[in-house]
């Protein structure tokens, strides 16, 4: 994103409907009429975006060509799951396979359903990211996406394995922009798991400005999953918006552990009785990582549910943020809705912000929300070393338990294997890069 004053004027897609290309120019509208957010807006006040504003980058080229080893390291999962790659977000098809899929499904790159039937994602694409918050950088998405990927399925399919979405910015070539636009679209009863990865193939300045938008059926089942470990030089932006309704449920984890700066938003509003949704996410800084995330949940029916865990690991001088709100209309009586944030530093300039929000204009609704911040406790650390275990295996035992249980809510055993090897990867290099005094456990 060039986050400028600079008139920002939207690609022209010759093969588009004309629907699409008013969306793009509403979104260029949007980004010029609102200025980009700094802290001085309540919803962006820990995080400060003039480092993109200074990199002022422009769109992603063209990358070279991509093999198979390229992508090799980021792959996980069975042989037979569906998997959609993007390389500075244009579509691979080489790289891609999309098997497996259920009669009626449509599962593919974005650009490809615009052009032959537009029609099955109309009502939904541009529809549903519409968040204050997240206005301009949603705009500007709008206003500047090449491509990203579509899943559409009929009333009563289901997709047997995740579908893995993987983006892949190529930083050989001189960094850019990439907004990546993907659309989920789930009819009554199907259900799908996604499973976005975000990597880099270089060390290199760049951005990725990422929106997903999903349309829940009553009864419909999306499982969401999203891994963000761009370069230490990269900036992420990215935004979900969810629509639920009658007995739909969404279950959303949310990964962070790369990028310099990085911000993800994701919102959900339960529309029909009966909607569940399901937010988890964690998030690992060091050396001088910036890690934000926002959510929100709108109960806007009776009998909903909401349960959300987001924990955090920051070591050297990382910071880390959450912000997130339950909001209760008057028409959701009998919600029941739990927010936690809990966050373990694990050096003294280490830094969190912390800030969940109940609004509840209903009377019968139980909702609870609270937060945590500490270091380590010194009595399961002192029971480690009184066992022999040397202090630095004991201190990582115990910052992978903390933050384990959040994990086992992926309902996916390949996925969940792949994060906890990144995150023992991590703990077992964290803090080589900047990092500050250890912070003293807690007695």
């Amino acid at each position: 994103m060039t986050a400028t004053r600079t008139p920002v004027a939207p690609s022209p897609r010759p093969t588009e409907p004309g629907w699409v290309a008013e969306l793009r120019r509403e979104g260029a509208a949007q980004f010029e009429g609102l200025r980009l957010p700094t802290t001085r807006d309540e919803d962006w006040r820990f995080t400060d975006l003039s480092p993109i504003s200074k990199a002022a980058l422009g769109p992603a080229r063209v990358p070279g060509a991509l093999h198979d080893a390229d992508i090799a390291p980021f792959l996980f999962g069975h042989a037979e799951w569906p998997r959609l790659v993007f390389a500075n977000g244009r579509y691979q098809p080489s790289l891609s396979k999309l098997t497996g899929l259920p009669a009626g499904a449509r599962v593919g790159p974005l650009a490809e359903l615009l052009a032959d039937a537009p029609g099955l994602i109309e009502g939904t694409l541009g529809k549903l990211a519409v968040q204050p918050a997240a206005s301009a950088i949603v705009g500007q998405n709008a206003s500047a996406f090449v491509d990203g990927y579509a899943v559409v399925l009929p009333a009563g399919a289901t997709v047997d394995t995740p579908i893995h979405v993987l983006f892949v910015a190529d930083s050989r070539a001189p960094g850019g922009a990439v907004h990546p636009r993907n659309v989920v679209i789930l009819g009554a009863n199907a259900v799908a798991s996604v499973v976005e990865s975000f990597v880099t193939l270089a060390e290199g300045v760049a951005l990725t400005n990422t929106v997903t938008e999903a349309s829940l059926a009553a009864g419909a089942r999306f499982d969401h999953c999203k891994i963000q470990r761009e370069s230490a030089q990269a900036f992420h932006l990215a935004t979900l918006e969810v629509r639920q309704e009658r007995d739909s449920y969404l279950n959303s984890f949310s990964f962070a552990q790369g990028a310099a700066l990085s911000r993800t938003n994701i919102y959900t509003t339960l529309a029909g009785p009966g909607a569940h949704a399901t937010l988890y996410g964690l998030y690992l800084a060091e050396g001088r990582q910036h890690v934000d995330h926002q959510t929100r949940i709108e109960h806007a029916a009776p009998d909903c549910t909401s349960w959300e865990v987001y924990k955090g690991i920051l070591d050297g001088h990382g910071h880390g943020v959450f912000n997130g709100k339950v909001y209760v209309q008057p028409e959701a009586q009998k919600t029941d809705g739990k927010q936690t944030n809990k966050n373990l530093l694990l050096s003294e300039t280490a830094k969190v912000d912390t800030k969940p929000q109940l609004e509840i204009f209903a009377d019968d609704v139980k909702c609870t929300h609270g937060a945590t911040v500490g270091s380590l406790d010194a009595l399961p650390l002192f029971y480690c070393r009184s066992r022999g275990i040397p202090e630095a295996e004991a201190r990582t035992l115990l910052t992978y338990a903390f933050a384990a249980d959040v994990l086992e809510e992926i309902r996916s055993r390949p996925v969940v294997d792949y994060l906890e090897g990144l995150m023992r990867e991590w703990l077992l290099t964290a803090g080589k890069r900047g990092r500050g005094p250890a912070r003293k456990e807690a007695s």
